[in-house]
């Protein structure tokens, strides 16, 4: 089997400020504290899967400098500068017909470069047994997560009956729901967190971005004859920005036929937040999670603390805060209002 592994890294992470900016965002940062940075961890992995050069990284022109300094096992050809930002469908075909033009038979798996996984044995696990499924079925596998909350913060899959072993086939996709509904959904026991990760065979993805976003395909195809010379750069720079700004689920995934989900449980979480941060990283006994030069912290509970160049840092009787610091940037904020910070930043 000839796989693939896209690793999409555009994001802004505006959500972070100020640990994200948009010249250095939180893919790039070693949030956990750990060594690693999210888009390193994604393709550590992945690597048991699928050698360096199968891996391929969509991204801003803007941070193509900084994916080669942290990937730099990945060859230069594929890391795939995107000129303007235009959403997952666009990024996905770009990557998938260029991976085709050399690589017909590919099969390849999609992923965010910024989540955090667990369980990397159980998620390889099921990504093999959704690459195994995909590679001859013409089928198309999207990653379910199994719910354990009621998270408004998340679209959800609705899961129907099997098509093989731990595949589902997809009845429909739900978007981010209030918590009745979220709540009804987690006692359903069909319905699966949608992580964004996807698993298909370069042939399925093209023909159905062909059928259902003709738009994109047209471009797509009128790129295609630089891919791999000189010229691709400025072919790129020139069409991409035409393509219409929509996510793959819009384009795609919501309109198409066959697919299908494999519901898993590894750790999974999108580190979309400051709270969800706190949630994933080791904390006291009074459950502040910290990061940082000597903090110390009095009568402190439920707080988040990331800072970078402060020497000494105090805090006392704070409830469930966020306080971080970076580059001469300080954000004093509710946990309760951290939806506010992209609003705080600008």
């Amino acid at each position: 089997m000839d796989r693939h592994v896209v690793i999409m890294a555009g994001g802004i992470g505006s959500r972070f400020w100020p640990m994200s900016t948009p010249e250095y965002p939180k893919q790039f940062i070693d949030v956990l504290g750990c060594g690693r940075t999210l888009i390193q961890m994604t393709a550590d992995r992945l690597l048991p899967l699928c050698p360096y050069e199968n891996m391929w990284v969509v991204t801003s022109r803007n941070y193509v400098g900084i994916v080669r300094e942290q990937l730099p096992g990945i060859p230069e050809a594929n890391i795939l500068a995107e000129p303007a930002a235009r959403n997952t469908a666009p990024c996905i075909a770009y990557a998938c017909w260029k991976i085709k033009a050399r690589h017909p038979q590919a099969n390849i798996v999609v992923t965010p470069s910024d989540a955090l996984v667990v369980d990397g044995d159980e998620y390889r696990r099921l990504i093999s047994l959704a690459m195994d499924f995909t590679v001859t079925d013409g089928t198309i596998v999207t990653v379910g997560i199994k719910p354990s909350r009621p998270e408004t913060g998340y679209g959800y899959i609705l899961a129907g009956d099997q098509a093989a072993p731990e595949i589902l086939r997809v009845r429909a996709f739900k978007e981010k729901p209030d918590l009745e509904t979220a709540k009804a959904y987690l006692a359903d026991g069909n319905y699966f967190w949608n992580a964004g990760i996807f698993v298909w065979n370069v042939s399925t993805i093209t023909s159905a971005i062909r059928t259902y976003a003709p738009g994109i395909a047209e471009i797509m195809d009128h790129m295609a004859p630089s891919f791999y010379t000189a010229d691709e750069a400025e072919t790129v720079a020139r069409l991409f920005p035409m393509c219409e700004k929509i996510s793959i689920d819009y384009a795609v995934m919501e309109k198409a036929s066959g697919i299908h989900t494999i519901p898993g449980s590894f750790g999974w979480s999108d580190l979309g937040s400051w709270g969800s941060l706190r949630l994933n990283s080791s904390t006291d006994e009074s459950g502040n999670a910290t990061a940082g030069t000597d903090i110390h912290m009095f009568e402190c509970e439920g707080c988040v603390v990331r800072t970078s160049s402060l020497k000494k840092v105090v805090l006392q009787g704070l409830s469930d805060y966020i306080v971080a610091e970076k580059d001469g940037s300080l954000l004093v904020c509710r946990l309760s209002e951290e939806q506010r910070i992209k609003e705080f930043s600008k």
